[in-house]
């Protein structure tokens, strides 16, 4: 078990590469932003993982894996849709992939040696303003630019919209809303997976009498991993919706 700062951690192998070769300057730097190093791991993963399930594409599904990966797809195109309705098909991509990434770098903090890039805020972070500047863009392409300023402005608007105050309340007060989304989109993935592996890190220092509790808390990691990638991208897609659906009832 290694410390960050006071804070008990699994062991990771880019943590033991760096400690057992303090001269070699690759293992230096790959932990020095070893976040970013298990986040490119998990890329390479994916990307491997999709490689597979679709180098021999067929109507009929030719293996488990292509199988697999189908029902996937099929499953997060459903859940982006019965939020935003059919326009929904085309952010399928950017919001499953995003789940699946998100998924997958949760889970990486449960294998051996590995660390959860989700732990560390400049992750999420980069995560959220991915979701927040696509928001944005499309909110700008599909309203317009003064058209998304009305629709920050609030509407229906009523007899105080005459006197300027409350529209101009309203743009104030929705454009911090903006700018807070990805802070608590980011914190709020950050905190769970980080405060998982912290617990994990100090069960596994109670030795053999910590193992019931260290395993019962590992299945509630793999919960806690699903429902965070899950709440992640259930947000994003509310947030897209939310402009979409301004579209709609301004046609």
């Amino acid at each position: 078990m290694s410390q960050n700062m006071g804070v008990p951690e699994l062991p990771d192998i880019f943590a033991v590469l760096a400690e057992k070769f303090p001269a070699n300057p690759l293992f230096k730097f790959i932990y020095l932003w070893e976040h970013i190093s298990y986040s490119l791991v998990i890329v390479l993963v994916l990307g491997i993982l999709a490689y597979f399930a679709g180098r021999k594409k067929s109507l009929i599904p030719a293996g488990r894996l292509q199988n697999c990966a189908e029902a996937v797809v099929g499953g997060l195109n459903d859940f982006v849709c019965g939020i935003m309705g059919p326009q929904g098909r085309k952010y399928t991509p950017f919001i499953g992939t995003l789940f699946i990434y998100i998924l997958f770098m949760n889970l990486s903090g449960l294998v051996p040696f590995m660390k959860a890039p989700t732990a560390s805020w400049s992750t999420t972070l980069a995560l959220a303003l991915c979701v927040f500047f696509y928001v944005q863009y499309t909110a700008i392409r599909e309203l317009g630019f003064l058209g998304y300023l009305d629709h920050l402005a609030g509407k229906p608007r009523g007899v105080l919209a005459f006197t300027v105050i409350m529209p101009l309340f309203m743009l104030f007060l929705h454009i911090i809303t903006e700018l807070i989304r990805p802070v608590s989109l980011s914190l709020r993935l950050r905190g769970n997976i980080w405060g998982d592996e912290v617990l994990l890190g100090l069960l596994s220092g109670f030795g053999i009498k910590g193992l019931p509790l260290l395993f019962f808390n590992m299945l509630m990691a793999v919960l806690t991993a699903v429902v965070q990638a899950t709440v992640f991208c259930l947000l994003a897609t509310i947030y897209f919706a939310l402009v979409l659906t301004h579209e709609e009832e301004m046609a």
